[in-house]
């Protein structure tokens, strides 16, 4: 089962400073204190990403609109010996906190390698897609834009509209599941070492939060919009995540992955920039996997480490899942290793998946 992480004992960590004074406990999406690029990044400029490029993929940068009006960006991954038919598709975002240079590009261009067509795409507000402020989420507007990737994949002629299946990583694998529940157009879903933001921010790891430390937090989060109307923008959280010792091992593993070579990216919020202190508002009444039951009948695949901190909430939600549903537990995996481990990420039951629901 899951690990049980102290809230006192997080509160003590950096990685709960996104909510600095508001008790609660958010280390996915906590900040951390910007680094020299190095690794990938810095040996290739031309090839923004984390990852290797693939020589058996074809990518090319792509933008599109949200319903909202707000410019996505996104890296559009095609297999090289796609022949001429239209092709099953894939939208892919996450992990919250992260850019499509990091884990869901490196998702793409695998099942692009598989024979998908396949879109990674940076968040609203988030990266190189627009929306001011910088560097804020919505359950609402995060969750549009899936369905907006939707829209573009289904406008493409090299793309068959009625194959199109999406995967979520992460924090984005709940707003993935919640898109799915709403968009009829998506045939099937997947979502890797899932967190449930909505239910994170309001009840803290393991539903720990007492309802007088949510109430608290919502009066410091409400006075504090008065202080960015003050000054006519929001005030944002300092770079996070040095580690000093003594943290929890799930901090260490964000911290390995975010701060170092292996997923280090100067656009991405984890990488040592900031979410907005307000951005927890929109999630503390709004809980996102309420209708998880309507995805059904479309397929739900839901994979998580053995040993991830998170796992409590890929198991509850599947739970709360209707058939059909499948829950695949990594062996002696953490949560950041299905960010980019090759050898722990089941690529080869994912394209079985989507092979299977987007024949």
């Amino acid at each position: 089962m899951s690990e049980h992480v102290d809230t006192d004992d997080v509160c003590n960590t950096s990685r709960r400073n996104l909510m600095k004074g508001t008790g609660l406990a958010v280390a996915a999406i906590s900040m951390i204190p910007a680094v020299t690029a190095t690794g990938a990044f810095a040996q290739s400029p031309a090839w923004d990403k984390v990852f290797p490029k693939s020589e058996n993929v074809d990518h090319q940068k792509v933008s599109f609109k949200n319903r909202y009006g707000i410019t996505i960006a996104g890296d559009l991954y095609l297999p090289k010996n796609r022949g001429s038919q239209p092709l099953a598709a894939l939208a892919v975002a996450g992990p919250f906190g992260a850019v499509k240079e990091q884990s869901s590009g490196l998702y793409a261009q695998t099942m692009a390698e598989r024979g998908f067509a396949a879109l990674a795409f940076d968040p609203s507000f988030t990266g190189e897609s627009g929306g001011e402020p910088r560097n804020v989420a919505s359950p609402d507007i995060n969750t549009e834009d899936f369905s907006a990737a939707v829209d573009y994949l289904g406008l493409q002629p090299t793309i068959d509209r009625e194959r199109i299946g999406v995967i979520g990583i992460c924090g984005w694998g709940g707003m993935a599941l919640n898109a799915v529940a709403a968009d009829k157009r998506v045939k099937a879903v997947v979502a890797s070492t899932m967190y449930d933001m909505t239910r994170l921010m309001s009840k803290g790891y393991n539903d720990s939060v007492t309802q007088e430390q949510r109430t608290q937090t919502l009066e410091q989060l409400s006075r504090q919009r008065w202080a960015d109307a003050e000054k006519n923008g929001p005030a944002y959280q300092p770079p996070y995540n040095v580690l000093k010792g003594g943290e929890a091992q799930f901090l260490v593993d964000y911290h390995d992955y975010y701060m170092t070579p292996r997923g280090y990216h100067p656009r991405a919020v984890n990488s040592g920039n900031a979410w907005t202190q307000t951005t927890p508002l929109s999630f503390m009444n709004m809980p996102i996997l309420t209708y998880i039951a309507e995805i059904s009948p479309r397929p739900l695949l839901l994979i998580h480490g053995e040993n991830a901190h998170s796992r409590y909430f890929s198991e509850t939600a599947f739970a709360a899942a209707a058939e059909p549903k499948e829950l695949m537990i990594i062996p002696n995996a953490n949560h950041t290793d299905l960010y980019d481990r090759m050898d722990k990420i089941p690529f080869d039951r994912i394209a079985k998946f989507f092979g299977q629901h987007l024949a």
